[in-house]
Formats: C-alpha cells, sequence, structure tokens
C-alpha cells in the first residue's frame, strides 16, 4: 500500500480490523465488560490521525508498528481510568511488547499456514487480509479459530472456555476455517 498516495483517513482505515483482532486479544474477560474492543480501536485511530504528521516512516511495516503504539497507549490510558490511580510506566511498555507479540504472532501463523510470502510489502497485506478475515467470522468461530491456532489451546479446554462439547468446537473450527479459507481466496 502506498502511505504517501492515500488519504490519512484511508490510510489508518486500512488496519481498523488488524487493529481490532490485536485488541481483542488484549483485553481480559474483566475488562471486556468496560472496554469493547471497537471503542478501543477507534480511540486509537483517532488519536493516530491527530497525530498523522508526526508519523516518519514509509512502509506498512513501519504504520503498523506505530499504531500498534498508539493502540497500547490508549489501551494502558484505559485500565489506567479503570482502576489505577498513578501511571504504571511498565504496565504501559508490558501492554506495549504484548502488543508486538501478538502481531508476531498473527505473522508466524499465516506463514505456518503455507502462505509464505515473497517480500514484506506482500506479508503485510496478507496480515491485515487475514485480520478482516478473521473479524468477519462469527463471535463462536473466531473464538475457537483463535484459541486453536493462534493461542495453541487443546480442544477440552476451548470447550469449556465456549461452554461447547469437544464435537462442537471441531464443528467450530472446520467451519471457521472453511470461511477462512474462502474469504482469502475471494481476496486474491
Amino acid at each position: 500500500m502506498d502511505l504517501e498516495a492515500a488519504p490519512p483517513s484511508q490510510a489508518l482505515a486500512r488496519f481498523r480490523d488488524y487493529l481490532r483482532l490485536l485488541a481483542g486479544l488484549q483485553i481480559g474477560p474483566r475488562l471486556r465488560v468496560k472496554i469493547d474492543p471497537s471503542d478501543l480501536v477507534q480511540q486509537a485511530l483517532l488519536k493516530a490521525h491527530q497525530a498523522r504528521a508526526q508519523f516518519r516512516g514509509q512502509s506498512s511495516a513501519e504504520m503498523a508498528a506505530w499504531l500498534r503504539q498508539i493502540l497500547a497507549h490508549t489501551l494502558a490510558d484505559l485500565v489506567r481510568d479503570f482502576g489505577r490511580d498513578r501511571r504504571d510506566i511498565n504496565r504501559e511498555r508490558s501492554l506495549q511488547a504484548t502488543l508486538d507479540e501478538s502481531s508476531a504472532r498473527l505473522e508466524a501463523w499465516l506463514v505456518a499456514s503455507g502462505m509464505a510470502p515473497a517480500d514484506e510489502a506482500h506479508r503485510n497485506e496478507q496480515l491485515l487480509e487475514l485480520a478482516e478475515a478473521l473479524t468477519a467470522l462469527p463471535e463462536p468461530q473466531r473464538q475457537a479459530v483463535l484459541l486453536r491456532y493462534y493461542e495453541g489451546r487443546p480442544l477440552e479446554e476451548i470447550g469449556e472456555r465456549l461452554q461447547r462439547s469437544r464435537a462442537g468446537v471441531a464443528s467450530l473450527l472446520r467451519r471457521g476455517l472453511d470461511r477462512l479459507r474462502k474469504q482469502l481466496k475471494a481476496g486474491e
């Protein structure tokens, strides 16, 4: 994606699903009742739009890293607002590291799935497409796929978390993966 040619709002909007996926992976069940990943991403994108002149990168990878940092700061601010009397810079750094790790795990998943890219720009585009396709899955399928293939959880644990039988989890995974394959092939 040519960052210079795209209008700022369009360049930032391209990362919405990717950021929503990362935010959803970082917000624990305790905070999920107070913080919606979409709201968090909206706030982060607003901050990014306001600070667009400060972005010095040229590539999609640099844009993604810059947006992850803004997302981490936004999440740290919200966590602080929901229970901390003072800002804990170690927590904020921890969130940034966790978001970077989540992004790296998504990239590794993409490479391991047989969709190894020829170059970094292509990989970044595939990562954004994967995030978009995951976001389009029905919630139970998305949770099952992420728990199994992103977090590496066993079927029994996924069943407990989703309150489904082992066969129910296997069915969610099969349907979710089928949908992902179709969506990713349609985007080629």
